[in-house]
């Protein structure tokens, strides 16, 4: 007896489409795609390097451009401090790697598209360009919306509990590890409605389908909130959760423009 697999009647068949769109090159074997793998990530580390090279020649207006917020929030009589001698100096350096991800991103998308365009179908491959500007878009706005909304809420917060005990001079690799660490993760989770876009020009995800599993992506986002943020504090996690939910509202209407149609023969 033939088995039937399960798939949303809402979303449109993707066998409507010519196999012979496919590009050849998608065959490939499993070393194959590890070889693949591989090149796209030394080219990208190669583009995060150069990046990093550019981002010395400014290292000073954005050394103070991370900085400078970050020491007006402390309270007062509150220091950022240091106890390795080559604490500071290698601070330098995780601030340049940070920005010369930023300034990679582009290449990086590049390799990211490179890597998966084989198994796409000839009609798909066009949205290369569009895949590349939405993906760096999104990644700098995330990075952006974590450097002067969550991360800074999430700074005055935790340095709030300074009492006339306790003053609260954090270490500086404490901090900016932190910080690296939210920047990244919010430019990861602002690459949702790009995501969604594409997938559902790919004909793979409707608005309705999206609609029906809200519930579910709540409990996913509180999870993943929980997942990235420092501390099992509420607010620390509601700060990563409601942005992620309203991405996900926002990736539901921009699935219901933009999902691929159902032609009439598969209607």
């Amino acid at each position: 007896m033939a088995v039937v697999p399960f798939r949303d009647p809402q979303l449109p068949d993707r066998r409507d489409d010519d196999d012979d769109d496919r590009d050849p090159g998608g065959k490939m074997s499993f070393l194959e795609h590890l070889e693949e793998f591989r090149k796209r990530l030394v080219k990208s580390l190669i583009a995060v390097g150069v990046g990093m090279a550019i981002a010395f020649l400014f290292i000073t207006p954005i050394y103070e451009f991370v900085m400078v917020p970050l020491a007006g929030m402390l309270p007062e009589g509150g220091h950022l401090i240091y106890t390795e001698p080559a604490e500071a100096f290698l601070l330098n350096l995780k601030i340049a790697l940070l920005a010369g991800i930023v300034i990679a991103a582009p290449a990086v998308m590049f390799q990211v598209w490179r890597f998966v365009a084989p198994g796409l179908y000839a009609n798909e491959k066009r949205f290369a360009v569009p895949f590349i500007l939405l993906t760096t878009i999104g990644f700098v706005a995330g990075a952006a919306f974590s450097h002067y909304v969550v991360f800074r809420v999430m700074w005055r917060y935790f340095a709030g509990f300074q009492t006339e005990f306790m003053l609260f001079t954090p270490k500086i690799s404490s901090v900016f590890a932190l910080y690296t660490k939210m920047a990244l993760a919010m430019g990861v989770v602002f690459q949702m409605p790009t995501v969604v876009f594409f997938l559902a020009r790919m004909g793979m995800v409707t608005g309705r389908w999206l609609l029906r599993h809200f519930k579910y992506a709540v409990l996913a986002n509180f999870v993943i909130a929980a997942v990235i943020t420092p501390g099992g504090d509420p607010m620390s996690q509601a700060l990563i959760a409601v942005p992620m939910i309203g991405l996900y509202i926002l990736s539901i209407g921009i699935a219901w423009v933009f999902a691929k149609r159902r032609s009439p023969e598969g209607a």
